[in-house]
């Protein structure tokens, strides 16, 4: 159920998954909710307002006293003036918000999301609910037809089929999937399923429908498995015929498809009423492209156009691909698909080569923050002196489970994940309960429960920098920190057992489980995990990690081998701290981990998009900050997520107001006075002098 809190700008929801919803306030004044709302499982607030700044999505508008509903075909048609009566507005996005009122109102565009504006103070009632409440399933046989039937019903998420499709809030989670001897697809999902302009025919074989899913569902492409097995993989419009090459480059083709459909959506929807236009989209006039008269054609139409034009001259000034899922060409997996096609990832064949026995330390070495070699040796100590240390404490702490890494082969992504057998180094290993048992967990941006577990004395540095941490977390997140000190194995069990947000597991790890008092706690023996993230900050905490998983949390950091205790203490800290400022968690220990030596130790576990809070902006960002040789800095502002692709976001530069696509980075120069009224305005991030530090206590050092 989707948890609705008032705030001082409005009403904030989260929900389990990537529901979430904004509706800012003026003139606003919290109270008790005064309408009774035809959903009573809805949570809800209540207060007044002269004006509601709604989420983009699909209206449905109803007067209450005579069942007259309005449907307009987009979220704003003009201005819309509104009678003196009793109304109910739905705003059917990610999640489902209602908004009751009585009176006057007038309803308009507002540039790119509807806006109820009212006379004068008015008490309004509202109300979020999730869409993915509805246990919506999908039955296929366990065959290629089978698949390719459900992945032809996975568009019934879209809430659009014009180019708004690429904004995050018009993209619902699909139906589910599920085998059985006959197909069965819902009356429901066979309704919102828009007639298809867009077909894939497929040789029948998993390699090819497998990584044709996230394609597929976003042009709502039907999906047919042709008769011959050595028959091309093809796309079909109206007009046009489009065929790939077969596996592997088959897999290559499907991604530079959906990257070319997907960026040139976000930039023809500036033409529609959902969204004002990004400044990346000025590129269109360089391939020739009418963003007026794309906006609304069908998806066929549009990919006919879009495949006409020399995207590639445009491609690099463009956002990198936000992720990549490496997914088995399993049954079992094709169960997955549903959780993954939200965020729109590319889905590749998964294939790895064994990693080299000094491969791990390079690969370490070439993401190790460091502004020169000597500072390597200053922070962190050598290599070899690493090698050293680690196995002087082999004997003291006990063998580490043995992890055998494997070097996967990747495709286009920022971010990448591994559906799949092995244990890959630089992506997330997930599991299909990782994504199930996001339902488990609403979210709840205002408020976190951490369990803080000290079961080495000797690592008290690292628990007394991350309580500082929790202590002053983000404005408006209320933190409650529990502290466990030397646990028994039965005390350890129950932290995990019981329900919290994150726990930070600060001690050591062997063979025979966590370190306890009285021995060590084997995840195994635990009935249930209602832990949502967890950080097991110890020596080969891999396999005790991914148990947790299975057991029931979401994801979480771990460790192949040995760790430092300070090297572990300066990944912990990091790593924290970016998690509760609303990094996913892969995000937030790709950049934590490049502060020791050997970073490619630690890994996540479960499903690395997840976040443990919602930012207060689209996308936390992560600066770059350099000194130019005449005394002023070069600044990057970077922002990227994996789970809200087609989102936009402003930099906070004076220079530049306009909205940019997610994923690009921004630029500019900056003098030292401007760097450092920057550091004090900014809550970030910042990458300078060879370390990663927070914009406060960088402006700190800097002045």
């Amino acid at each position: 159920m989707v948890k609705v809190k008032a705030t001082d700008a409005g009403v904030r929801a989260v929900g389990p998954g990537t529901a979430s919803a904004v509706v800012a306030a003026d003139g606003w004044s919290a109270g008790d909710p005064v309408h009774d709302l035809p959903r009573a499982t809805v949570d809800s607030v209540g207060g007044e307002a002269t004006a509601l700044r709604l989420p983009p999505g699909l209206l449905r508008l109803r007067r209450l006293d005579s069942g007259i509903e309005r449907e307009p075909t987009a979220p704003a048609e003009g201005t819309v003036r509104l009678p003196d009566a009793p109304h109910l507005l739905r705003v059917e996005g990610a999640a489902v918000v209602i908004v009751r009122f009585d009176g006057t109102a007038t309803l308009t565009d507002a540039g790119g999301a509807p806006t109820i504006s009212f006379p004068e103070r008015r008490r309004v009632t509202v109300a979020v609910a999730d869409r993915a409440d509805r246990p919506e399933t999908v039955t296929v046989p366990r065959t290629p037809e089978g698949v390719a039937t459900a992945l032809s019903a996975m568009p019934a998420g879209h809430l659009t089929a014009t180019a708004d499709r690429s904004l995050p809030e018009m993209r619902a989670q699909p139906p589910r999937v599920e085998f059985g001897e006959e197909v069965s697809v819902p009356d429901s999902v066979v309704a919102r399923r828009p007639d298809p302009s867009v077909a894939l025919e497929l040789p029948p074989s998993l390699d090819y429908l497998v990584p044709a899913a996230s394609l597929a569902h976003y042009l709502g492409a039907e999906v047919r498995v042709a008769d011959d097995e050595d028959a091309s993989p093809a796309l079909r419009t109206a007009s046009l015929e489009h065929e790939f090459d077969s596996n592997p480059g088959y897999q290559t083709g499907v991604a530079h498809l959906l990257r070319r459909t997907f960026l040139l959506d976000c930039l023809v929807r500036g033409a529609g009423p959902n969204c004002r236009g990004v400044a990346e989209t000025a590129l269109l006039d360089e391939v020739d492209l009418d963003a007026t008269s794309l906006y609304r054609a069908d998806p066929g139409d549009r990919l006919d156009a879009y495949l006409d034009v020399p995207f590639e001259e445009i491609s690099g000034r463009l956002p990198d691909w936000h992720l990549s899922m490496y997914v088995s060409a399993t049954y079992d997996q094709v169960r997955s698909l549903p959780h993954l096609l939200q965020n729109v990832p590319n889905v590749f064949l998964p294939e790895a080569k064994p990693l080299g026995t000094d491969e791990r330390l390079s690969r370490s070495l070439d993401d190790f923050y460091r502004a020169d070699a000597a500072a390597d040796d200053s922070a962190d100590g050598s290599a070899d002196d690493h090698a050293r240390e680690a196995e002087a404490s082999r004997a003291e702490t006990g063998d580490v489970p043995e992890v055998t890494p494997v070097k996967p082969v990747l495709g286009a992504g920022r971010v990448h994940g591994w559906l799949a057998d092995g244990v890959p180094i630089d992506v997330f290993k997930s599991t299909h309960r990782a994504f199930e048992h996001r339902a488990r967990y609403p979210e709840d941006p205002q408020s976190l429960s951490v369990v803080a577990v000290l079961n080495d004395k000797r690592m008290v540095d690292e628990y007394n920098d991350a309580a500082q941490i929790y202590e002053s977390g983000p404005a408006g997140l209320d933190i409650d920190v529990t502290v466990e000190k030397r646990t028994t194995r039965a005390e350890l069990a129950d932290v995990f057992e019981s329900h919290h947000d994150l726990v930070h597991y600060i001690g050591h790890c062997d063979e025979s489980g966590l370190r306890c008092v009285d021995g060590n706690l084997d995840i195994d023996d635990i009935e249930e995990s209602n832990v949502e993230t967890f950080f097991l900050n110890a020596c080969g905490s891999y396999y005790e990690g991914l148990e947790l998983v299975e057991k029931g949390s979401v994801a979480g950091a771990v460790t192949f081998d040995k760790v430092l205790d300070g090297h572990a203490a300066r990944v912990g800290t990091t790593f924290v701290r970016l998690l509760i400022n609303g990094f996913s968690l892969e995000r937030a220990l790709a950049l934590a981990r490049r502060r020791i030596i050997m970073g490619k130790d630690y890994t996540v576990v479960g499903d690395g998009t997840h976040l443990l809070t919602e930012p207060g902006i689209p996308v936390p960002a992560v600066g770059t900050v350099d000194e130019n040789d005449d005394g002023t800095y070069h600044l990057d502002y970077d922002t990227n997520s994996p789970r809200v692709a087609g989102g936009t976001y402003a930099p906070p530069f004076s220079d530049d107001q306009r909205s940019h696509l997610l994923g690009t980075t921004q630029r500019t120069d900056l003098s030292a006075a401007d760097l450092s009224d920057f550091l004090d305005r900014t809550d970030m991030p910042i990458i300078y002098d060879g370390d990663i530090h927070w914009s406060s206590d960088l402006y700190r050092e800097l002045t």
